[in-house]
């Protein structure tokens, strides 16, 4: 288990430009919001062994969140910063944010870091003065100030987030009324959710990337399913363990796409020695961001990298194996998929019989999804297999009442 979380530690280091691991050690932590993470004895081997590495510049304890007490006094004590998994993950995402909602994203989560530095910031200038000062004639003190101005910045950050909500909100709509249905692809961070996105989609400007969190935005990309319905596909954000609670907060703009789209597979990297605690923590996750039951109940699991084991068979019951990578068992995905969409969408596939010199066959192109369409000369008519939404199908009956159909 330590092996595991070790290796992921490193990959996170690894993630950014220019970091590099020197050494690692594993050694038990205190409760980690005490003065000291660890006990004397192991704080002292620890100060050691940095001495004796030259070229360390910076130390990552592996753990949630350290508060900025013991920041300080671990800086203090080995002369370089101590980042915990919250700055060194802040620090992707700040190095990951392409477009101004995740940039903003990024910013929000910021927020509650500055606070406590802050503090720290403020405890230090009262130790060298002896006392608070206040700010020339304001009649308020340095901390009040620089809060009331992180508070102003904050609410700014939540009002421009709130507007592209808004925008996104209209977007949604807008697919709602083509009734595109929307598939919304999750699992860890690494676990090959863009690589099985392209594989899906064919899409050849999609570029996954071997690092953890390179996907920070929520992106859609249009597919089509066996009997040619077209799908939309929505890449999201990556899940880690342990990933602080308002970290998930501030990109929960980004996650509450989720909630209306009409199916989620669950894409899981079957050759990671931590797999299980993966799931879990996807699984926690989810449940967490307050998604309709039928959503969770319906999910769609995806075992990917299925190459790399040999003759590899799923234990968990539903789930289907699959290769990203080299396309092996898309097919009976993309069969799963829709399934899954018929059920969750009320969406039917019909045959109807049309006369050819009527307007239904226009009408059909226009409202539902023509799959085949056989045509009888003699009588100038015309089979037509289609897929059309319940509205869709409502309004059809309407127009078309003499129409003949039947329910394939």
């Amino acid at each position: 288990q330590y092996e595991g979380k070790v290796a992921e530690a490193v990959a996170l280091v690894d993630t950014l430009q220019n970091w590099m691991v020197i050494d690692k050690i594993i050694i038990p932590t205190k409760n980690p919001n005490k003065k000291f993470v660890f006990g004397k004895g192991n704080f002292q081997v620890l100060t050691e062994k940095i001495k004796k590495l030259p070229h360390v510049t910076a130390v990552f304890l592996n753990v949630e969140r350290i508060s900025s007490l013991t920041k300080k006094e671990l800086e203090g004590a080995w002369g370089m910063p101590v980042f915990d998994r919250y700055t060194v993950v802040l620090h992707i995402f700040r190095c990951n944010a392409r477009t101004k909602e995740a940039k903003l994203q990024v910013a929000l989560a910021e927020v509650p870091l500055l606070r406590s530095n802050l503090k720290n910031e403020v405890s230090q200038r009262d130790q060298q003065r002896g006392g608070s000062r206040y700010i020339m004639g304001s009649g308020e003190t340095f901390l009040e100030t620089q809060n009331r101005v992180l508070k102003e910045r904050e609410l700014k950050i939540r009002n421009a987030l709130e507007k592209l909500r808004r925008k996104r909100a209209l977007l949604r709509t807008q697919r709602r009324k083509c009734e595109f249905p929307m598939v919304s692809v999750m699992g860890y961070t690494n676990c090959g959710k863009t690589t099985l996105i392209k594989a899906l989609t064919g899409e050849a400007g999609l570029q996954p990337r071997d690092q953890l969190f390179a996907t920070l935005d929520i992106t859609a990309h249009a597919g089509c399913l066996p009997s040619h319905m077209p799908v939309i596909y929505v890449d999201t954000i990556g899940f880690l363990t342990d990933l602080p609670h308002n970290l998930v907060e501030s990109f929960s703009a980004t996650l509450e796409e989720v909630a209306y789209s009409d199916l989620i597979v669950h894409v899981r990297d079957i050759t990671h020695p931590e797999t299980i605690l993966q799931k879990a923590t996807v699984l926690s996750v989810l449940r967490n961001l307050n998604l309709p039951s039928h959503l969770l109940d319906s999910m769609v699991e995806v075992h990917n990298k299925v190459d790399l084991i040999e003759r590899y068979k799923p234990t968990e019951e539903n789930a289907l194996a699959v290769s990203a990578l080299h396309g092996h068992g898309l097919e009976e995905l993309k069969q799963e998929i829709e399934k899954k969409i018929l059920t969750a969408t009320g969406k039917k596939i019909l045959t109807v019989n049309i006369n050819l010199e009527g307007p239904q066959l226009s009408w059909l192109y226009k409202e539902a999804t023509v799959q085949e369409v056989e045509v009888m000369p003699e009588d100038s008519t015309a089979r037509v297999k289609v897929i059309i939404g319940s509205s869709a199908f409502g309004r059809y009956k309407n127009l078309f009442p003499n129409s003949e159909i039947f329910m394939s």
